[in-house]
């Protein structure tokens, strides 16, 4: 299928071929029959891809700061490797279109079925693309009566009407709306249908006069504002400002102060700046709101990914509800989005439309169509750029499930330095990832379906990179196919599961590997050398600054299963590796933080180690360091940059980061000796049995939280 991307890096926008999404629980698949371009939010998109990195950071502060932090912890190299890797995956453009269903996924049966006339909404969901999937909560039905066109609208309409809700509008009300853009004549248009008199300002006057048409009692530029907003308010000011611009000035804001009555609702819509005159703004005691875009449920993954319903009676107007209201609001004709559009493309000719916005065209809406206008059947998801059907001969074929960030900046990177491997197939589920991977990587095909890797018989080795909830079935479906497997970890989220993948992997002679990869480091190795050569017990301390997750993050729900099962475990594997002797007690304890945890380890041989994990630290410090006590001697690996031994009061360097290289944790080595256990070499990388048993430390030390008990094994 085609769709619609642009480039981060450069800004420059492009119609790729890519293949279809799948349909997953909870979404349906949406065969596009009409989007929206919003010449204001998609212009600012374009203007900020095509700024220097330094003017992205300039306008981007936030993420700037990050960068800092992370190169002061991980070093310049590591840091622009992520960077570039983030600026080089193509974004996709669009988020309100409309269509008809074509699948429908599990949960949603009872909702839509094939066939269905709907309006979707949502940033990497409602994409310019042929085909979309899309949650069920950011979709509604059309009524009839409503063409697709129209439908597209859907989602500027939820913007405005959920700005609408926060001003509070009631019959009789004074509104101004500042800024005619899309989103400002939509907000105008409802304001009126909510029985207020309405008045707009724009310095493009032919958006004033398109509000007029619209309903709007008043519409003027800015001195004529000035001259005139008391004698159309009774000399009272405004009951509610809705400001609707897109500019970083602090004017709208300042401004609105005068123009508001005593006691008045400002409300931010669009993005402006926000630096107000306090004094003005207390004598008046002004309320000021900003709108959460869409309405209740945005940005909350709960509610758009997972489908949960929020309580009718504390929220009765969600996003999906403002959605599904503006399409009836279309259908009774209350609001005109037919006269906002200014210029209508077909999909093949999308790119006459960026390139127009991009010119300063003058233009409000665009609409994109996609082929006759009837939505086709359901076609199952087919690989893209099949040309290197048949495997090289001698080479491990590997195919990847999953091409997140992490693959894309360190594990592709590592593995296109590998010989004897070739790149086969690369599946993501919504498409333009792996469709952007193969091309870079120059694999043989990119998809959607994780079948299509394992009916696949060039493919050897399957490395499952995707989200963790999923790693343990398809490590089984892997096996099952008779492929080698490497799974980032954590390999599993059960113990049921662990069991089933010990019991799969036992006599398959499959070289079954966890992205354990610190066991590998050059800046490990040496350590593990020192501690093999004490004969009596060892201490390990493996200290770990792992930072604050965003909350409602994907890592903390179901799909994550939490960072005790899903990153603990790398650090679990590092205790039993550089101890060596059999592990008798696991007891742990939780601090109140968001992932605080200590885990002490006990061993047959009287050794200890212990996890300290930690989210509460500075990020700006070393994220991981390990410090081991044996035989009189001390040694410290700090965040993978240097590590030393200390005996007898001598401090000797056992490694040091060579120079314009970065941190070196062990990925590159350990994938090295994966494919070499591929090939026939299984006793190069740990048995089944050591991972499996890294991964249920963490499973005993949640059963040692929860009971204060220390388990005993």
């Amino acid at each position: 299928m085609k769709q619609v991307v642009q480039n981060l890096r450069s800004g420059k926008v492009e119609l790729r071929e890519v293949p279809q999404p799948s349909v997953g629980k909870n979404e349906v698949l949406v065969r596009t029959q009409a989007s929206l371009i919003s010449a204001g939010t998609e212009r600012m998109m374009m203007d900020f891809a095509g700024k220097s990195l330094v003017g992205k950071a300039k306008d981007r502060p936030d993420l700037a700061s990050k960068v800092i932090n992370k190169m002061q912890r991980d070093g310049v190299v590591d840091t622009l490797s992520s960077v570039f890797a983030r600026l080089d995956e193509p974004m996709p453009l669009g988020y309100s279109a409309a269509g008809e269903v074509i699948a429908v996924g599990t949960g949603v049966a009872h909702e839509f079925t094939v066939g269905d006339r709907v309006a979707v909404a949502g940033a990497g969901q409602a994409n310019h693309a042929e085909v979309n999937a899309v949650p069920r909560n950011l979709c509604v039905k059309l009524p009839e009566g409503v063409d697709y066109a129209q439908g597209c609208y859907a989602t500027l309409g939820a913007i405005a009407l959920h700005g609408v809700r926060n001003a509070g509008v009631a019959l009789g009300d004074r509104v101004l709306v500042v800024g005619l853009g899309l989103v400002g004549q939509l907000v105008s248009q409802l304001c009126v249908a909510a029985g207020a008199r309405v008045a707009g300002v724009d310095h493009n006057l032919e958006r004033c006069m398109l509000a007029r048409q619209g309903g709007a009692h008043w519409a003027v530029g800015p001195q004529g504002l000035a001259e005139g907003w008391r004698t159309f308010t009774d000399g009272r000011g405004f009951d509610a400002i809705l400001i609707c611009a897109a500019t970083d000035s602090d004017g709208p804001i300042e401004q609105a102060a005068e123009w508001a009555r005593d006691r008045a609702t400002v409300i931010l819509v669009g993005k402006v700046g926000t630096r107000f005159p306090y004094a003005t703004y207390m004598k008046k005691e002004l309320t000021v709101r900003v709108s959460r875009s869409y309405g209740p449920g945005r940005y909350d993954p709960a509610f758009e990914a997972q489908g949960l319903s929020y309580p009718i009676g504390f929220v009765p107007w969600t996003e999906r509800e403002n959605l599904g209201e503006v399409v009836r609001l279309i259908g009774n004709g209350r609001l005109d989005v037919k006269m906002l559009t200014t210029h209508t493309f077909g999909l093949e000719e999308s790119l006459k439309g960026y390139e127009m916005i991009a010119k300063g065209v003058p233009c409000l809406g665009v609409v994109l169509r996609y082929g006759d206008g009837k939505a086709q059947g359901s076609k199952p998801a087919q690989a893209v750029g099949e040309a290197k059907v048949a495997k090289t001969e001698g080479k491990v074929g590997i195919s990847l499930l999953g091409v997140g960030g992490f693959a894309r900046s360190v594990i592709l990177p590592a593995l296109g330095k590998l010989r004897g491997v070739e790149l086969r197939g690369v599946v993501s589920k919504g498409g333009l990832s792996s469709a952007h991977v193969t091309t870079k990587y120059d694999a043989a095909w990119a998809g959607t379906d994780a079948d299509t890797v394992l009916r696949d018989g060039g493919t050897d080795a399957v490395m499952i990179m995707t989200r963790h909830n999923l790693h343990a079935q398809q490590a089984l479906d892997v096996l099952k196919a008779g492929k080698h497997v490497w799974v980032e970890k954590p390999l599993a989220l059960t113990l049921a599961e662990l069991a089933k993948i010990e019991k799969a992997a036992a006599g398959a002679g499959r070289a079954v590997m966890v992205g354990f990869n610190r066991r590998y480091s050059p800046a490990l190795l040496p350590l593990k050398a020192k501690l093999d050569a004490v004969s009596g017990p060892k201490q390990v301390l493996v200290r770990i600054n792992a930072g604050r997750l965003e909350e409602g993050g994907w890592q903390q729900s179901d799909e994550g299963g939490g960072r005790l099962l899903g990153e603990v475990c790398h650090f679990t594997d590092v205790c039993l590796w550089m101890v060596g002797a059999k592990l008798t007690d696991v007891h742990a304890v939780q601090g109140a933080g968001q992932d605080d945890y200590v885990i002490t380890l006990r061993f047959d041989d009287g050794s200890v180690a212990t996890v300290f994990y930690s989210s509460e630290g500075d990020p700006s410090q070393a994220k991981e360091r390990v410090e081991v006590f044996g035989g009189g001697g001390i040694g410290v690996m700090d965040n993978y940059m240097s590590t030393t031994w200390s005996v007898k009061g001598r401090k000797r360097s056992l490694y040091k980061k060579p120079m314009m290289t970065g941190q070196q944790k062990g990925h590159a080595p350990a994938l090295a000796a994966w494919v070499r256990a591929c090939r026939g070499e299984l006793g190069v990388i740990p048995t089944v049995q050591e991972l499996c048993l890294s991964s249920r430390v963490t499973f005993w030390a949640a059963e040692s939280i929860q009971t204060g008990h220390t388990v005993r094994l």
